[in-house]
């Protein structure tokens, strides 16, 4: 082991003249719990009968949702604006680099949701989207805008164990984001 004289008549230690880097000391499991959001799926036939309620647990918030966020600080954007919900057949797994479903499911539109804020330091979207027609629906995602292409966002994407829809089933989806104070 290497041993270090110091001279402390001098009163010179040999210290390195450095900025610390607290980040590094961060505890990561903290921060992930600052930002949370989950999904839950309620399955209804064309006569409005549930069939199941399916909590498919949280998401995927994309690079692209965080920078709207972001902008939305400085007033470009308008964050209350992620409130319409899509969903597809695609089972890619989700990933924070997406900016769209893998395979939309054909239906005509994205479900326009009802926004609230349930609890301190949640905000919820709840919307329905109806099928035309027989599908495996397992992807969701929750956008900007009602149209697809130029200036759609997507916020979150969700991929889910299949849920079979027939001709007028319908889907419920409900969102719920939490952002705890801390950190």
């Amino acid at each position: 082991m290497e041993q270090h004289k110091l001279n402390f008549e001098s009163k010179e230690l040999a210290l390195e003249d450095r900025e610390m880097d607290y980040s590094r000391w961060r505890d990561d499991s903290v921060s992930r719990q600052m930002f949370s959001t989950n999904l839950i799926a309620t399955h209804y036939d064309s006569t409005k009968k549930m069939l199941a309620k399916y909590n498919l647990g949280p998401g995927v918030v994309t690079n692209t949702g965080v920078i709207f966020m972001a902008q939305s600080f400085t007033g470009q954007m308008s964050i209350s604006a992620f409130n319409y919900h899509d969903s597809g057949t695609g089972s890619t797994a989700a990933a924070v680099g997406d900016i769209g479903l893998s395979t939309t499911a054909g239906i005509p539109g994205r479900g326009t949701g009802v926004q609230t804020c349930p609890t301190t330091g949640q905000y919820k979207t709840v919307g329905t989207q109806t099928y035309t027609g027989a599908v495996g629906v397992q992807e969701w995602g929750l956008f900007n805008q009602a149209a697809t292409g130029a200036g759609s966002v997507m916020w979150d994407r969700k991929t889910f164990a299949v849920i079979n829809v027939a001709n007028g089933d319908s889907i419920q989806f409900s969102y719920v984001l939490t952002i705890t104070p801390g950190g």
